[in-house]
């Protein structure tokens, strides 16, 4: 018995792959659970509209830059420019200080601050108008609290794209991402592993096929049926949930098209380096659904992780398509918003077609 549970002991330690299971998930776990959850705000990235330009204004736009939950992102110069810098989504909120602000204070003892937010994620967008709405009453405190008549700094908010703080409208762009990313890649993960376990691989050995051919048809039978999946998920969103579609939906079907073979691709690349179904299967879900659901924007702000793991989501090819879907369905924009994040999730797809014939091909040899 003994010596059975040392031999044991060395299959195990031999054995890189258990290894790694064993002791490199937990501690991947354990660091993205604990850096990417986070529901604060940290350095959201805001613009300052500041009509009046007086000693007040510019010291509450100093007192939000340097809370640490904020940074001053575009300029904007005047009201034509919000709703543009908005579909860019370069910025979380717009701040609006009225004309003559101070002298307002002064005069009518009253001054308006506009917050008009990006409610594309109504979770983020509710944080960052309580969190200016917070420092602005502390500010108000500490400058007029001790005055014989009360002044009162009075803020509007505005909620684009989701008035209704409907929570639908971020979970469904998510869902629908992580579930084709995920039920593709599954699809093909175990295609080629499928093969190789049943014996068949013979047959496509001596068969005139090339490894490309034989990549692309793996690939193509499942674009139809994921797309035919993509559709149905749509209609239950549509119907259902009640998430509109603002955009062009000819072209949010071709982006859906184009991201279920980006994650064929992946799926059967991961197949081409694994050797049974379920270390296939096993390397479709460990290494896909985590980072897919806290790496991409899903329910976490990216903004709100280290800078590590701001760099790995670049990689991440559901972050890519959470911004081209939320942009089509409820922002309504067109390509030109959304061509940067077509052309990674292209590259990333050619990337992952050419990986996996090249490693087809070292198993041919």
């Amino acid at each position: 018995m003994k010596g059975f549970i040392i031999k044991e002991f060395y299959h195990i330690f031999r054995d890189i792959r258990s290894m790694v299971i064993l002791f490199g998930m937990p501690v991947v776990q354990v660091l993205l659970f604990g850096f990417a959850i986070s529901n604060e705000v940290k350095n959201a990235p805001i613009a300052i509209l500041d009509h009046s330009n007086d000693y007040v204004t510019q010291q509450i736009s100093n007192k939000i830059l340097s809370s640490g939950f904020f940074q001053r992102g575009d300029v904007v110069r005047n009201e034509a420019e919000i709703h543009e810098i908005f579909k860019k989504g370069k910025i979380k909120e717009v701040i609006i200080f009225e004309k003559d602000f101070a002298k307002n204070l002064e005069k009518n003892r009253e001054a308006k601050i506009q917050l008009i937010a990006d409610a594309s994620d109504p979770n983020t967008a509710n944080l960052i108008v309580n969190y200016t709405n917070a420092i602005v009453n502390n500010y108000q405190q500490e400058y007029f609290d001790g005055m014989a008549l009360p002044v009162e700094i009075s803020t509007e908010s505005q909620m684009l794209y989701n008035p209704g703080l409907k929570s639908v409208f971020m979970f469904v762009p998510g869902i629908i991402t992580v579930l084709l990313m995920l039920i593709s890649a599954m699809m093909t993960s175990i295609s080629i592993a499928r093969e190789k376990e049943l014996g068949t691989m013979e047959i496509l050995l001596v068969s005139p096929l090339k490894p490309a051919q034989i990549v692309i048809g793996k690939v193509l039978p499942y674009v139809l049926l994921s797309f035919i999946n993509a559709i149905t998920i749509l209609i239950m969103s549509y119907f259902i949930f009640e998430m509109p579609v603002k955009g062009s939906l000819v072209l949010l079907l071709a982006e859906s098209i184009l991201f279920i073979v980006m994650a064929l691709s992946l799926g059967i690349f991961i197949s081409t380096v694994s050797n049974s179904q379920q270390m296939a299967m096993m390397l479709s879900m460990f290494a896909l659904m985590l980072p897919t659901i806290l790496l991409s924007g899903f329910i976490f702000p990216i903004e709100n992780m280290p800078l590590a793991l701001q760099v790995l989501s670049y990689i991440m090819p559901p972050r890519w398509f959470i911004v081209i879907i939320k942009a089509i369905m409820l922002k309504g924009l067109g390509i030109q918003y959304v061509w940067k994040e077509t052309l990674i999730i292209a590259g990333m797809a050619l990337f992952f077609i050419g990986l996996s014939v090249k490693k087809f091909k070292i198993r041919l040899e």
